[in-house]
């Protein structure tokens, strides 16, 4: 079994956020796999599909990203899905924009859905699917305008590029549902070059 939740705010008013970046992966999975986040369940939108012997879960948390970890800790207990079967797909400020990666484990990096998934599950040893936003433009990253940039829509160019980013990261998810962690990070992290 595996457990793939997408992280993001709930409502219209966010749906275009770069925070939302890890709801859009989600779904377009959930297309992929032929079934629809349509269940309210465990704080969240909820859909389950099989992929070849695999039992996979899809959870969107509606408890707003800072409390995210509540929904996908009550999924997880509920199914009995160990942390390292839990695939929690994100936005990332340390990654350019674009830029998508596996990661086993690890730090929130100052990700409030990450800290609380990790405070909820009494671990770090879940998956992640990073997708790289950047960082606001300025002195030192950004730093003070973080807040309002995760919470702002992709620009026109970033908007533009989308479509075939969706495709690779949920084509990453499901790599990494058939594959495992370490064969899908393998496959999938190494630079083209």
């Amino acid at each position: 079994m595996k457990l793939v939740v997408g992280l993001g705010n709930p409502g219209r008013e966010y749906e275009g956020n770069r925070h939302n970046v890890g709801v859009h992966v989600l779904e377009r999975l959930a297309g992929w796999l032929k079934t629809g986040l349509h269940h309210q369940k465990f704080e969240g939108l909820f859909g389950q599909a099989d992929l070849g012997k695999e039992r996979v879960y899809l959870l969107f948390p509606q408890t707003y990203m800072n409390l995210s970890g509540q929904s996908v800790a009550a999924a997880a207990h509920f199914y009995k899905v160990a942390p390292a079967d839990i695939l929690v797909i994100h936005d990332e400020l340390d990654l350019p924009f674009g830029q998508l990666q596996l990661k086993a484990g690890g730090g929130s990096g100052g990700h409030n859905g990450l800290k609380s998934c990790t405070e909820c599950l009494g671990c770090e040893s879940y998956g992640r699917l990073r997708f790289g936003i950047g960082r606001p433009p300025g002195p030192g990253g950004g730093k003070d305008r973080v807040s309002g940039f995760v919470l702002s829509d992709f620009n026109p160019d970033e908007r533009a590029g989308m479509e075939p980013l969706l495709d690779r990261a949920a084509d990453m998810a499901e790599g990494l549902i058939k594959l495992g962690m370490a064969t899908a990070m393998n496959r999938y992290n190494r630079k083209k070059g």
